[in-house]
């Protein structure tokens, strides 16, 4: 009797020490490791999706930091000293001209939105009227520079020289210009609005992010905007070697994925369209 007794003791002591060693087990396996990524944007649009999307993230074990960047010199430098894990800003143009420049080796995780470029004006409602001798006021960002030609150009107001490749074109590249225009290229990219506000020049060209936010609604206050098929779709970039790691894949998933997309229309109200694909 004592036998059975001692028996059934050791094997209630048994089933204890099993469930417990079963809850240690579910409870280790429940709990995901976090990595913490720190990405560069500019404040409008790019922080602000960036901002969107790190509830998803935090749910898939990343932590992401944003670090909001004003100009567009900064953020690559500190790419490329390992201050950041990736920025936001740019397209691949700009991507390959500071690489070009700065013998730098950033590559692209992938495209996510476009930010059409547009000219604005308070004193012409529409590019062909434009006088002749205008001037018109452009950033200093060669990378936009093909941009704008093609606005123009399509606009029938100059030709460009045989060959010429957009992607790398200036304003050297114009073989006639009927209207005579002054092409001023010399401005940091955010004053473009401040420009525009004051009625300087005949036309500003603004890129749509500072556009936006300076209170400008693009598709409604620009008389020339850039088409949706432009191949100037802003990307994240990344350090080589850095594309395939997996907080770097699981951040282009949640920018790229179809409520985002979604969320990107519906806050900008098509100043900036989604890219699905590259």
């Amino acid at each position: 009797m004592q036998k059975k007794r001692i028996l059934g003791l050791l094997a209630v002591a048994a089933t204890a020490i099993l469930l417990v060693g079963c809850g240690k087990s579910s409870s280790s396996s429940s709990s995901t490791k976090t990595t913490t990524i720190t990405v560069g944007a500019s404040s409008v649009p790019h922080a602000q999706i960036l901002k969107h999307v790190q509830p998803e993230l935090k749910k898939e074990g990343v932590n992401l930091k944003i670090k909001v960047f004003q100009d567009y010199v900064l953020p690559n430098k500190a790419l490329a000293s390992k201050e950041l894990d990736a920025n936001y800003f740019q397209h691949i143009p700009f991507l390959d001209n500071w690489n070009k420049e700065n013998n730098g080796s950033l590559v692209s995780a992938g495209k996510v939105h476009l930010e059409p470029i547009g000219v604005y004006s308070k004193k012409v409602k529409s590019l062909k009227d434009l006088k002749d001798g205008a001037t018109v006021l452009v950033s200093s960002n060669v990378a936009d520079y093909g941009r704008v030609l093609t606005l123009f150009k399509d606009a029938g107001l100059i030709t460009l020289k045989k060959g010429t490749d957009l992607t790398s074109a200036t304003f050297n590249d114009i073989k006639t210009n009927k209207r005579h225009l002054k092409f001023k290229h010399s401005y940091e990219a955010k004053l473009m609005p401040t420009f525009y506000k004051n009625n300087e020049g005949d036309a500003v060209v603004i890129n749509a992010n500072y556009a936006v936010q300076a209170g400008l609604n693009p598709k409604k206050d620009a008389i020339a905007l850039e088409k949706s098929d432009s191949p100037y779709a802003n990307i994240v970039a990344v350090r080589k070697g850095d594309k395939n790691k997996p907080a770097i894949k699981k951040l282009m998933k949640a920018l790229r994925s179809k409520s985002t997309q979604q969320w990107i229309e519906k806050k900008y109200k098509g100043a900036i369209l989604p890219v699905s694909t590259d």
